[in-house]
């Protein structure tokens, strides 16, 4: 089987990396070719949300756009078409609507956000709003023969549309995220890695961090924020930017996880889509972490065994300072997380699920 993958971005970005890109090799081993086509570029991608380069963002999506004709046109030598959120990230469907409607290709759309809620782009604002275009999703939905959610919440939407769905959770390779001991100069390292939409979630516990550093030595690691300066009184911080060769290094190299999502700062909807990745990703490495109970977030792991839940400024306080105090229960917790991923959210398993849904869309009605 043939399958062609439509991606906004490319493999610097987790959607495209772990929804995709590590199932090339798992679905050929399924007798399922995997191709993929990003639509922006690297170089793109890292100067997307840089408001200085506005202008050549500008001539780059353009660009972008047309070479995406010739993408869309690749359509018709496909047995199935793979949409991973959206073909291009502005604009209406025309992609996929050449692949169900001009070339009659089933299509099966993969969801990992709740891309069908609108929200304002921190850099380009309700500008951003009008390109976007989120009714889209709606109209991809509906021309699906399988959406893959990655959590419940994004399947009952699509199913409220009359979707088929099924639930593959974004999952590591846990041979490639592996537990690994750091040598450590007696300070605590708590960590966090995001992305600019992401970091005000973390800024909003950052009373809680300097509360902390009252009573306990912890070293706080940032990667990925998309600012520099970033302060917390009293506690020495490590701010770094992403880079994809060291992701696995530097979630080894925590302590203690932080996954605080605040449903207050953007969409609540948005917020509750969230796949709860981060949360696999702290496990596979044998870290406990502490975590907002929102969105797949409050289903996955074992709270009190894997992880502790927080929501108010006490909880997150009491969770840090119990794992700050106590490095058995760190290790116990975090091995307890590990042996969690490795049961529960394997990847073999969801290449099977995968390449399930993939064949199951062959077989299923036209497009609505």
């Amino acid at each position: 089987m043939k399958v062609i993958a439509f991606a906004s971005y490319p493999i610097e970005a987790a959607a495209t990396r772990y929804r995709l890109q590590q199932f090339v090799e798992p679905l050929s081993q399924r007798g399922i070719s995997l191709t993929i086509k990003p639509f922006l570029n690297s170089q793109q991608f890292a100067a997307l949300y840089q408001p200085r380069a506005l202008a050549s963002t500008a001539l780059g999506l353009t660009r972008a756009g047309l070479l995406r004709i010739g993408d869309g046109l690749a359509a018709r030598r496909a047995d199935v078409v793979l949409v991973q959120r959206e073909a291009m990230i502005f604009g209406p469907p025309l992609i996929e609507w050449m692949a169900v409607r001009l070339f009659d290709r089933p299509m099966v759309l993969d969801l990992d956000d709740a891309t069908y809620v609108p929200y304002t782009s921190p850099t380009y604002g309700k500008f951003g709003q009008v390109l976007k275009w989120f009714s889209k999703t709606d109209d991809l939905i509906r021309w699906a023969r399988v959406v893959t959610c990655g959590n419940r919440a994004i399947a009952d939407y699509a199913e409220s549309k009359g979707a088929t769905t099924r639930i593959i959770p974004t999952v590591v390779d846990t041979d490639v995220f592996v537990p690994k001991p750091h040598i450590s100069d007696g300070s605590v390292v708590l960590g966090w890695i995001g992305t600019h939409s992401t970091f005000p979630y973390l800024r909003a516990i950052f009373p809680v961090l300097q509360d902390l550093a009252r009573t306990h030595r912890f070293k706080m690691k940032i990667v990925g924020a998309g600012t520099k300066g970033v302060n917390i009184p009293g506690v020495e911080v490590e701010n770094l930017d992403w880079k994809l060769e060291r992701e696995v290094e530097n979630f080894q190299s925590f302590d203690i996880g932080l996954y605080p999502i605040d449903s207050s700062l953007y969409a609540e909807k948005w917020a509750a889509g969230k796949s709860g990745f981060k949360a696999i990703q702290y496990m596979a490495v044998g870290v406990p972490y502490v975590a907002a109970p929102i969105g797949a977030a409050a289903d996955i792991g074992e709270a009190g065994v894997t992880h502790f839940h927080a929501t108010t400024s006490q909880e997150w306080f009491k969770a840090l300072e119990l794992l700050l105090s106590d490095s058995e229960l760190r290790q116990k917790m975090g091995a307890a997380g590990r042996r969690h991923v490795v049961e529960h959210y394997s990847l073999p398993d969801q290449a099977d699920k995968l390449a399930h849904a993939l064949r199951e869309a062959i077989g299923c009605g036209k497009a609505r």
